[in-house]
């Protein structure tokens, strides 16, 4: 016996009846009588599969609302038999999605069919309710037609003959059809006939789609609501809606994204508009929300050989009326550490989105420092302009001019430094997660033509920071992560070059376990200099003890070398150790505690590390 659903509506992907089930149709139709009340000291759930294996069994386990109930505690009597009830259209839905349109379903509560208990007959208890299901023969698709498809498109793969016949075929394999179209411009196909037809002997599901594109458009306006500070032309500008061009479902997006990464709205919706314009135009609708526009923040890490470290900034998210980001920020480094001296840094800078190209910010940027490092003294004022393009969600590239002026005392005596420089740069974040990553990995590239002014010759800076993450299994609760560092100074040479520009070793942000900056280059009368070549290298295995708690061990190592080209004419260093990570939801609170391993001894005892967020 075969029967046949059609429906008509916009915006319906798929709708099926199989009146073959009476129990089924029972069941529905006791399902809305009003659940018994009683109360219920302890309930057993008992489930019985006939077969489809374990993958079938746990997700019927997982769609049971009564047994939820009971996870969760409630023994109320009348919430288990208003769940049991519930359940027989629960497992069906179950069962229809991995294609099984011939079951039969029996809960038995306390002996008594759920379906069959009458709403005067409240049993005191419910000791025990047993779920049997034969899910019988699991169907598959037999002929199977979705036209028309845009010229060169197959019939989508979910809807392909001999595929399992499961509800999430369908309804994927509708929705492969319909976004086919809307990558071609068609922005309001549809589904505008279904027939499903089941043959029973057969265990196969006919079907057959038919799509209607509806007309090619052009994006219209992109019509604004809910900005109050924010000018609608500096929306527009942002969010490079490309108006007059085919419609494309990625372009919407990419202006939501746009529009989000400025950070002065809290809600950004864009939507269609329901009917097509003149013209085959489609407007697109934006609905917006701005946040509070100023805001504080205060940032604290400490370990026992650099101190504590404190920053805080004041922004402005929109000072004038264009997404303009105003930013004054300050950092006090060096808080009762073991090294003398404290460094401290003051910044301000202005950012513009949109400027040039919707993907593209400005920054303008002027800051002065003050370090007081082993190595050396330096005192720099930096101005510097800059402009980022967001390439996509993962990769962005930067590019600019600076000038710096630079005093500075370290192991060549007291001298003065001034460059342009034209700072490159390139960053690949395909993380999951920017604070604590479990998958992915991450690649930073910096490069830094450098023209000497006064006191030092002309040269590249180099940089790049590789780091990678691995999970095995599929609970993520082992992470294996790496890193590799790796810099160099291209020019001058290290009596030449400035001292914040060279390389050393030592530290949170390179080695563990060793004093900060205690790896460099001896020169002649014993003091240390940075290096021209750097290596970092840092493994963790971090384990997941609880939802909350993690423990870690790592290792790290450190080059510093005379040369240019790393891993030559240098020394290597090393320390390792244990951490515990918090999750606060924010990121990790992260505890370590490292001693050194090899390359000399620069710390009397461990060293502790504290911060928010992984080590990398």
């Amino acid at each position: 016996m075969s029967q046949k659903t059609r429906s008509r509506g916009k915006g319906q992907i798929f709708s099926m009846t199989l009146t073959r089930f009476p129990l089924a149709a029972r069941v529905l139709a006791f399902g809305l009588a009003i659940g018994l009340t009683g109360a219920v000291q302890a309930a057993n759930i008992e489930l019985t599969v006939g077969s489809g294996g374990d993958d079938l069994r746990s997700d019927l386990l997982g769609a049971l609302g009564a047994q939820e109930l009971v996870a969760d505690g409630d023994t109320s009597g009348q919430d288990l038999v208003a769940a049991a009830r519930a359940d027989y259209a629960r497992l069906l839905a179950a069962l229809y999605d991995r294609g099984y349109y011939q079951p039969r379903v029996s809960i038995l509560v306390d002996g008594r069919e759920a379906a069959a208990i009458s709403a005067f007959e409240e049993p005191a208890t419910v000791q025990t309710i047993k779920v049997d299901v034969d899910p019988g023969i699991q169907f598959t698709f037999g002929r199977t037609r979705v036209a028309p498809m845009p010229a060169g498109q197959p019939t989508p793969e979910a809807l392909t003959s001999g595929q399992i016949a499961a509800l999430g075929n369908i309804k994927s394999g509708a929705q492969e059809a319909i976004s086919a179209w809307r990558d071609q411009g068609y922005a309001k196909a549809d589904i505008a006939r279904q027939s499903i037809v089941a043959d029973h002997r057969q265990a196969q599901l006919d079907v057959d789609l038919e799509v209607s594109p509806g007309p090619r458009v052009t994006f219209g306006n992109l019509n604004i609501s809910g900005t109050t500070r924010t000018r609608e032309k500096r929306v527009r500008e942002i969010a490079g809606l490309p108006t007059g061009q085919v419609f494309d479902p990625k372009a919407v997006d990419k202006s939501a994204n746009r529009l989000r990464r400025t950070g002065v709205f809290s809600i950004v919706s864009l939507t269609e508009a329901e009917a097509v314009s003149e013209g085959q135009t489609l407007d697109i609708n934006a609905e917006l929300s701005e946040r509070k526009p100023r805001r504080i923040g205060l940032g604290l890490e400490y370990d026992t050989v650099e101190g504590g470290r404190m920053t805080t900034f004041w922004m402005h998210r929109n000072l004038f009326g264009g997404a303009e980001r105003f930013r004054v920020e300050g950092q006090l480094a060096g808080i009762t550490g073991d090294l003398e001296g404290l460094d401290y840094s003051a910044k301000v800078s202005l950012s513009r989105p949109g400027t040039f190209h919707p993907d593209n910010t400005l920054t303008g940027t002027l800051g002065y420092s003050f370090t007081d490092d082993p190595a050396y003294n330096a005192e720099r004022v930096e101005a510097s302009v800059e402009m980022l393009r967001q390439i996509s969600d993962t990769l962005e590239v930067s590019y600019g001019v600076g000038l710096v002026g630079e005093q500075v005392s370290d192991a060549f005596g007291s001298r003065e430094f001034r460059m342009l420089t034209l700072p490159l740069s390139g960053t690949l974040d395909k993380r999951d997660d920017k604070l604590n990553a479990k998958q992915g990995y991450y690649l930073k590239l910096n490069a830094t033509p450098f023209a000497g002014i006064k006191g030092t010759d002309s040269g590249l800076r180099m940089a790049a920071d590789a780091r990678g993450y691995y999970a095995p299994g599929a609970q993520d609760r082992f992470v294996l992560a790496g890193r590799l560092q790796l810099g160099s100074v291209v020019g001058p040479n290290t009596r030449n070059a400035p001292p914040d520009f060279l390389f050393y070793s030592g530290g949170g942000g390179t080695v563990r376990g060793q004093g900060y900056q205690s790896l460099g280059v001896t020169q002649a009368g014993g003091r240390t200099s940075g290096g021209l070549g750097f290596i970092g290298l840092s493994g963790e295995l971090r384990v997941q003890t609880t939802e909350k708690l993690s423990l870690v061990a790592f290792y790290d190592t450190g080059f510093v070398g005379d040369s240019p080209t790393p891993g030559q004419n240098g020394k290597w260093h090393s320390g390792a150790g244990l951490g515990v990570r918090y999750n606060t939801g924010l990121g990790p609170i992260r505890l370590d505690v490292a001693a050194p391993v090899s390359g000399g001894k620069s710390l009397s005892g461990v060293a502790f590390y504290v911060g928010l967020g992984q080590s990398f």
